[in-house]
């Protein structure tokens, strides 16, 4: 029912008259003035930042406009094309056609110029858009720039200290006089009765969150932890873990909404009201973070995989930063835009008197900001000291190593950063010293957010994939990770100073795309290419498959055949995806047709070699008649198949070497591949016996070792084989299949020992070759005269020792081969 519905909705919209709306031009007089406006204001640079960013962003949208007004008329301007085409190409300078044509040929060019101009018209004023906005964004980079250098009053000059000491001095007594006059007028503590029930609920909730949310939220993560074990506890854990920032948070917002319903504190307590919360999330969060990264239970893995040496200053120097970051923000905040009229309203003195007001608040800033830095930086130099002490413990795996060098990189360039930054903020350099310090302070949070996110998608895929075991190798944690990695890198540009208008503008970019040979490719048009090129590729598989268990084997076409059948509808599938999925994106490809060319020439003059291996590769990956743990025989080279590339093949021999085949060879030459389909082989085990020995029971003996192995297989059956007479014995041979080929040589061994034991048991000798030596004129070797006449030589017998036999001694070598030189 439900998809008869969806069908009949189907139908509906289709059958919706379809209404052609007008393209409306743009209002080029509007932007004209605005362009003109925005052009004015750059060149003079008066304009604050605050106005020159609303102006940006007029001129973002007027491009965004004149952008999409670019294509106007993109279909009548290709049917106009077409037109001209068929007409052929212009007659050449001189040369004249018929007189229609000619007539025809003008009409069409005076439609296409009337058809383009209006995106003629867009693209230009696009451009000049471009160009504003271009200037615009680098006016403020030039301001920011010269803010950051601007040199401020030196907080180590005590004629500095008094500004700040008046500043604090002016705050105590504005917000002394405020609260005073407040509690001194009768309806204010009207509303404070009326509200009385509310103002007292939220603070009970607001004091029992501060005191014990924390704790409570502590107790119940070490609850799941140590006192559980139910499945995704990890989860559930780090998930609970929030609570520990999240309620006393939620607390100090409850409380700051009761002080202002008792309507008994002026502005400035409100506004310190209002901040509170942010200043107790951003110490609380450092708290978390440092938790997370250095836990408090021993057991626990980091998030960073620490180690457990210095934990416990982990916490405190992450509770330091937080500290700092929270009072620089309290700063920011809250006492700098009140700075100039607590030192004595500069809006209300004379314009001579401003510039005096403004250096007096400049210096009490940063007489303010300075202890700041110092305190901030000697808390990140003893972080980094920490996390480079820590990457010298991290194991030396692949994975360790990256971790390794990612932290000692990290740890040195906080420890550059927490020396330089003090310095020159002492020195009167505070924006330049903001710029450096506190940044670095956000990155070490940010790069412990990415962690201990990397952390919660690999215990969140724990508990969906029910093991431990597949955490590590597995591949979706691995690319959630990297995928927040990607996510962070804008929030980093942000940190550092980057405006959000700027990474607009790259994103703009990348939307649009890069030109490649004069063809554009854009995020869009890869995406699409790559969907589309699936599909075709999924398509094709399903048909092969089809094709290959249901249609061919009822053909009489032999097994060869219907294999080439596949293959060659495999290689039309996946050409004809490509040229679809091309189509699709709008890639054209017509402009790289001189390159292609280029190209081609360069093969067919030097690079056949590597094309020629560069294709086998391709038939080697497609039709697989070597796959990665075959053993194969090529060039008299026996090995293991360990690697197989575009170009080149890499077999591990017996002798562990690596031997590289160029994958020619593999499609041209002879290759014997040992174990393609199945593992079984034949193996012979050759034998001989001295002469007189029961050939029989050797053949018997021999037979039942042969069907004693395990991996010998019964069918067929092993044998023995009386080969024939040798020059020193009677030559036999084992003749047997294996089920496991690979282990040829340890059934050769095992079967030799056998053979060993049972032919000792049988009195059965195993002869070897043996030689006579005759040692002429032994006297020389002796040193004696030589006799007149030798002796006869006497004929070398078993039964006697060298001595016996006299001067014509009988040697015999153990390996049955004779001493040439006659010693």
């Amino acid at each position: 029912m439900r998809i008869w519905l969806q069908t009949l909705l189907l139908l509906l919209v289709l059958a919706l008259p379809v209404v052609a709306q007008d393209e409306v031009a743009p209002d080029y007089k509007a932007f004209d003035k605005l362009s003109t406006q925005v052009e004015k204001a750059v060149s003079e640079a008066t304009m604050s930042d605050a106005k020159l960013n609303e102006l940006r962003a007029e001129m973002v949208k007027w491009r965004a406009t004149l952008t999409e007004a670019q294509s106007a008329n993109t279909d009548q301007i290709t049917t106009v094309k077409n037109q001209l085409a068929a007409l052929g190409p212009a007659p050449e300078e001189g040369a004249t056609e018929d007189e229609a044509i000619a007539k025809r040929r003008t009409e069409l060019s005076e439609q296409l110029a009337k058809l383009q101009a209006p995106g003629i018209t867009a693209t230009e004023a696009a451009s000049r858009a471009d160009s504003t906005i271009r200037a615009i964004d680098k006016l403020v980079r030039e301001r920011q720039a010269d803010k950051m250098l601007r040199l401020s009053p030196s907080a180590a000059n005590p004629v500095n200290w008094p500004a700040a000491a008046s500043l604090l001095r002016w705050m105590g007594e504005w917000i002394y006089d405020e609260t005073r006059w407040r509690f001194t007028q009768p309806i204010n503590f009207d509303e404070l009765r009326n509200n009385a029930p509310v103002i007292l609920g939220l603070v009970l909730m607001a004091l029992v969150l501060l005191a014990r949310g924390r704790r409570w939220m502590v107790r119940l993560t070490d609850f799941l932890l140590s006192k559980t074990a139910m499945r995704g506890r990890g989860v559930i854990s780090a998930l609970v873990s929030l609570g520990q920032v999240i309620l006393p948070t939620f607390g100090a917002i409850l409380l700051t909404i009761a002080l202002k319903q008792t309507s008994l504190f002026g502005p400035i307590l409100t506004e310190l009201f209002e901040i509170a919360p942010t200043l107790l999330f951003t110490v609380m969060m450092a708290w978390w973070l440092g938790t997370r990264i250095f836990p408090m239970r021993g057991g626990v893995e980091s998030a960073l995989k620490l180690g457990e040496e210095g934990r416990a200053e982990g916490r405190i120097h992450a509770l330091s930063l937080g500290l700092a970051l929270a009072t620089h923000q309290l700063v920011l905040l809250w006492v700098a835009p009140r700075a100039e009229n607590f030192l004595g309203g500069a809006g209300n003195v004379a314009a001579d008197k401003a510039q005096a007001v403004a250096e007096r608040a400049d210096a009490a800033l940063s007489v303010l900001q300075a202890p700041l830095q110092i305190f901030a930086a000697i808390a990140l130099f003893r972080m980094a000291q920490l996390l480079r002490r820590q990457s010298r413990n991290t194991a030396e795996n692949e994975e360790g190593v990256f971790r390794r060098k990612l932290l000692s990189w990290l740890g040195t360039a906080l420890i550059l950063i927490a020396l330089a930054a003090p310095v020159l903020g002492t020195i009167g350099y505070i924006s330049a010293a903001d710029a450096l310090i506190w940044p670095a302070v956000l990155t070490l949070g940010l790069f412990a957010t990415v962690a201990i996110l990397q952390r919660f998608i690999a215990e969140l895929y724990v508990t969906i994939a029910r093991g431990e075991d597949v955490r590590r190798d597995a591949l979706i944690p691995v690319l959630g990770g990297f995928l927040i990695s990607l996510a962070s890198l804008p929030v980093l540009a942000l940190v550092w100073g980057a405006r959000v208008e700027d990474l607009i503008e790259l994103w703009t970019a990348f939307k649009n795309g890069v030109s490649v040979g004069g063809v554009r490719i854009s995020p869009t048009s890869f995406i699409t290419f790559a969907v589309v090129f699936g599909i075709g590729y999924a398509l094709t598989r399903a048909f092969q498959g089809a094709l290959k268990t249901t249609i061919l084997p009822k053909t009489k076409l032999d097994k060869g055949g219907q294999n080439a059948i596949t293959s060659g509808i495999g290689y039309l599938g996946l050409f004809l995806a490509a040229l679809i999925a091309i189509s699709t994106a709008g890639i054209d490809l017509s402009s790289l047709a001189i390159v292609a060319g280029a190209l081609s020439v360069g093969i067919g003059f030097g690079l056949q070699t590597i094309v020629q291996n560069f294709v086998s590769g391709i038939i080697l990956l497609i039709e697989r008649p070597i796959s990665e743990g075959d053993w194969i025989e090529v060039g008299g080279q026996h090995g293991i198949v360990k690697n197989i590339s575009v170009r080149s093949t890499v077999v591990e021999t017996f002798d562990r070497t690596d031997v590289i085949v160029p994958n020619a060879d593999l499609i041209s030459g002879t290759v014997t591949n040992w174990t393609r389909g199945n593992k079984t082989g034949r193996l012979i085990v050759p034998v001989g016996v001295a002469y007189g020995t029961d050939t029989r029971k050797v053949e018997k003996i021999l037979t039942e070792i042969a069907q004693a192995h395990p991996l010998v297989m019964m069918t067929p059956a092993p044998y023995a084989l009386f080969r024939g007479f040798g020059a020193d014995s009677m030559d036999f041979e084992i003749r047997a299949i294996l089920s496991d080929v690979n282990f040829k040589l340890s059934v050769m061994s095992e079967m030799n020992h056998q053979i060993a034991e049972r032919f000792a048991e049988h009195g059965i000798e195993i002869p070897f070759a043996q030689r006579d030596i005759w040692i002429k004129n032994p006297e020389t070797l002796l040193g004696q005269a030589p006799e007149a006449k030798p002796p006869a030589p006497v004929a070398a017998s078993p039964n006697k020792t060298p001595t016996e036999l006299g001067p014509m001694a009988r040697l015999s070598d153990n390996d049955g081969t004779e001493d040439g030189d006659g010693r």
